[in-house]
């Protein structure tokens, strides 16, 4: 995309979400970091279900070190790997009392030595929390920047340094919220809504997914229907008697 696409495109997801933030609930700095780690491979719909209870009573590091790893499984167990996650939310819970007087850092490079905590998690931990300039990679914002064609790459490495490189001012601060909310809603994995996208004539996806009830969808589910068909291995020849 060229530098005033770019900045278009930004503007108008800006306009149809003018204050775009995290769906995942937390209370503080710290039970965001949780909601994150626990997030990783789940929906924030999810997450937010297991630690609506969890959160209104364990909501510092010392708490959780205090409900123990089995107390907390018993929260999350919804939630998928939660035994592994558990584990990991223990871990940082101690290593943030021991290091950091039970504060979350305000630092990239502090928070992706906690366990459980990669570059995306610390990215997002940073945006939320302390209002810095990151850009988060997940499968949303991985998809809608090499859909669209706002920063395309083959690695979540790439594709976030692209982001960082050409993402404009005043959107820095909110790009990651406005790209995740767009590719959650709108430019979805199996089908993107095209016909109800305000950046359509800008994004470099073709074909544009057609209104549903259209001609033009039932002709593609037509279209669909037929290669399925011809994918379809051949069955087995039938046995001879005898």
């Amino acid at each position: 995309m060229k530098k005033e696409e770019i900045a278009e495109l930004y503007r108008r997801l800006a306009d149809r979400t003018p204050n775009p933030e995290t769906e995942l609930d937390f209370v503080n700095h710290y039970t965001l970091l949780v909601a994150v780690v626990l997030s990783a491979q789940s929906t924030d719909a999810g997450v937010n279900i297991a630690t609506r209870d969890l959160f209104r009573t364990v909501d510092t590091p010392q708490k959780m070190i205090a409900l123990g790893e089995e107390g907390l499984k018993q929260h999350i167990k919804t939630i998928g790997l939660f035994n592994m996650k558990a584990k990991n939310v223990i871990a940082l819970s101690h290593a943030l009392v021991d290091k950091y007087g039970g504060e979350v850092p305000a630092d990239r490079d502090a928070l992706q030595t906690l366990p459980g905590v990669g570059r995306k998690t610390a990215n997002v931990v940073m945006n939320c929390a302390f209002g810095a300039e990151t850009f988060p990679v997940d499968t949303h914002v991985f998809r809608v920047a090499n859909r669209t064609g706002l920063a395309p790459g083959k690695t979540v490495e790439e594709v976030e340094r692209k982001l960082d490189l050409t993402t404009p001012q005043p959107y820095r601060k909110d790009a990651h919220h406005l790209v995740i909310l767009h590719g959650r809603y709108v430019c979805k994995a199996r089908l993107p809504e095209c016909w109800r996208c305000v950046i359509a004539d800008i994004c470099r996806y073709q074909p544009k997914s057609p209104p549903p009830g259209s001609e033009e969808a039932e002709q593609l589910k037509a279209v669909k229907r037929k290669l399925a068909a011809k994918a379809k291995p051949a069955g087995r020849p039938a046995k001879r008697a005898g």
